[in-house]
């Protein structure tokens, strides 16, 4: 019998059922691949918007930072009306360190190395040997000794001091470029630029394009490996100034703390030394005289002519703007008999806080480390850092045919894939910092190029239990972490974020339409967010769709050290606290960790009249009088921040202090 007549017995399977079945098997393969397709955008935009989250905070936090550098400009010209007692203030925050040879004798030769000490030991004049075991010391969580630092620092200073603004280098079709974004203080990021890429060497050249420390917890590592490898090869690895390489920023992201915790007997010294380090660091390179290498960007008035001759090392922080002093604040230091050694060069000779730089030339410098571009033309304030500005297209053509430079690469931004090209492939970001915000939320990437060669991208990320999870965990983990971070800066402004609520509720039934709690959200909180997409995570909703804005606070509040404290004083104080921090550890001369009710009083009647916070000063003294248990005048300063801390219920315990990076 033949196939046919089976078939037609209902014995075999004919041509069309077949199609019939692949037809269906088709749609069924493209119903799931249209949904994993839908799952994946769905799950990519909650990263997304994670991700936002987490960097505009992070730049609200450095806009703070700016404030915070104005109010020590602030506080340069007013300090001796309210506080006379203390003088050497003035050195504290703006006087020079003593950098020259003898200094250098001073602080290195009478730091001894014992035999107990079993970390790595430099040979000077170093070679490469010292990279290596530099390396292999740090995989091994050892400390370099304290001497070998001062050492470094002191040996990096005078080579540093030899360099132009600007480093020129040269390529060729045999010897290749590598370009590294951002590290912030991971050292696992450039262990493993280092295990793919391979160690600087004469053959293998480097640029390292700022922001080297702060945020993470191994930046003096990083700086010492930066450092050793530029003493060996000073015409193979180049270094760029970031913006966090300046002491006011330390202060703040972490880098000084880890200094102080890792060095505790000469951290001092080690700060001190460093703080003029920075001011010696290029701030930028041109490679092959066709591409701009710096931090953050350019402005439509970016003079790489002028940035070429200005004196670098005048900027000890770019965060303290040129202020001239008046006639009556200089009148006040000689009435008042304050020794004008101590004040600093730079006040004595023009007023000036950035020495004998010009605002002009400091605008300049700021700009190339601050600035970010935007795919809108024109040039304009960067009102989410609060410093720098954004340029367009339009801005870097301009510039960059006026110099017949070709490309710019910049870092200064974390970017999901670790890197970023725009301004129709004239500008390229790249960041080298992995799981920046929170394990998983973003890849590494560093840049390869030589001469005749397009650039050579090369993505990676720091791997550990957390990155082996499957996508949905790792962004409910990245989303859990944003909203967490979210809820924290909006119980700082509950007070003020309940009278916006209560402004636009006009019915007072205590909802509120979408659109009108998102303005609100956003009035208060300047954040520029998606305010309706992370509503679910943030509000409850009605069946209407209007929202229980004091929902907002159901799940989160912060802790009062004293019941009788006011709501208010309480959000203040903690929105602040790093800034406060700041403050008492430079008016803590004697670093004894106490402040007396007079000296609080008198810093917070200066921080009050500069940022404009309307609390009476009855309640500050009230609380801070609670706050001295033992009743001797003082309190401990320090501890007396960390009562403030934030309560998420949900998770059924108590964090202390909020994560706000």
């Amino acid at each position: 019998m033949s196939t046919h007549d089976l078939e037609d017995m209902g014995c075999g399977t004919s041509s069309s059922t077949k199609d019939r079945k692949s037809e269906k098997v088709l749609k069924a393969a493209l119903v799931i691949q249209n949904w994993y397709r839908g799952y994946s955008a769905r799950l990519k935009a909650r990263q997304r918007y994670a991700l936002t989250i987490f960097q505009s905070i992070e730049y609200a936090d450095e806009q703070g930072q700016l404030q915070l550098s104005n109010f020590f400009s602030f506080m340069l010209e007013n300090y001796t009306q309210i506080h006379k007692k203390d003088p050497e203030l003035l050195a504290r925050l703006f006087g020079s360190t003593l950098q020259d040879y003898k200094d250098r004798q001073d602080y290195v030769s009478h730091i001894d190395v014992p035999d107990s000490y079993h970390g790595p030991r430099l040979q000077f004049p170093l070679t490469f040997t010292d990279i290596d075991l530099l390396v292999e010391a740090f995989k091994q969580q050892q400390i370099l000794h304290a001497h070998y630092v001062l050492e470094v620092l002191f040996e990096t200073k005078k080579v540093l001091k030899q360099m132009p603004n600007f480093t020129h280098v040269k390529t060729s079709p045999s010897k290749e470029l590598t370009i590294c974004g951002d590290l912030h203080g991971k050292l696992d990021d450039l262990f493993l630029i280092f295990y793919k890429n391979g160690l600087p060497s004469g053959s293998n050249t480097y640029i390292f394009n700022g922001d080297f420390v702060d945020r993470g917890k191994h930046s003096i590592e990083i700086l010492m490996i930066l450092f050793v490898s530029f003493l060996v090869y000073p015409n193979d690895l180049h270094l760029n100034r970031g913006n966090h390489e300046d002491f006011m920023m330390n202060l703040r992201y972490g880098f000084t703390k880890e200094i102080l915790h890792k060095y505790k007997i000469h951290g001092k010294k080690i700060l001190q030394i460093l703080e003029d380090v920075y001011t010696w660091l290029p701030i930028g390179t041109i490679i092959d005289s066709e591409i701009l290498v710096i931090h953050g960007g350019i402005s439509e008035s970016t003079d790489l002519n002028l940035l070429h001759r200005i004196e670098r090392n005048k900027m000890k922080s770019v965060l303290m703007s040129p202020i001239p002093l008046n006639e009556d604040h200089n009148n006040d230091l000689k009435k008042n008999k304050i020794n004008t050694t101590i004040i600093p060069r730079e006040v004595k000779t023009n007023g000036s806080l950035s020495e004998q730089l010009t605002k002009h030339e400091w605008e300049q410098v700021i700009d190339i480390l601050w600035s970010d571009p935007r795919g809108k033309r024109g040039c304009y304030p960067n009102t989410s850092r609060g410093g720098g500005c954004y340029f367009g297209p339009d801005i870097t053509s301009k510039v960059l045919n006026k110099y017949q430079l070709k490309m710019l690469i910049r870092s200064h931004e974390c970017k999901p894939e670790g890197y970023e090209i725009c301004h129709d492939g004239k500008v390229v970001t790249v960041f080298s910092a992995s799981n920046y915000y929170e394990e998983g939320s973003n890849r590494g990437a560093y840049i390869k190029l030589c001469s005749g060669m397009n650039l050579r991208f090369f993505q990676y990320q720091v791997t550990k239990a957390t990155c082996l999870r499957p996508l949905y965990q790792r962004v409910n983990t990245i989303e859990s972490s944003a909203i967490r971070i979210l809820k924290e800066r909006m119980i700082s402004r509950k007070t003020d974020l309940i009278h916006a609520f209560q402004l636009q509720d006009r019915s007072k039934s205590g909802k509120l339409p979408m659109g009108q709690w998102a303005f609100s959200m956003e009035n208060v909180l300047g954040l520029n967010l998606p305010w309706r997409s992370l509503s679910p995570h943030l509000v409850t909703t009605d069946k209407s769709g209007n929202i229980n804005y004091m929902s907002s606070f159901e799940d989160i509040h912060i802790q009062k050290p004293v019941k009788e404290a006011q709501s208010t004083l309480i959000e203040t104080l903690y929105r602040y606290r790093s800034d406060l921090q700041i403050i008492f550890n430079i008016i803590d001369s004697d670093h004894s960790g106490l402040i007396s009710m007079e000296e609080f009083r008198a810093m917070w009647k200066l921080f009050n009249s500069h940022y404009s916070i309307h609390i009476d000063d009855f309640q500050i003294d009230d609380l801070a009088e609670r706050m001295d248990l033992n009743k001797d005048g003082s309190i401990d300063f320090n501890e007396f921040l960390k009562a403030f801390y934030v309560v998420h219920k949900l998770d059924n315990v108590n964090k202390s202090d909020s994560k706000l990076a």
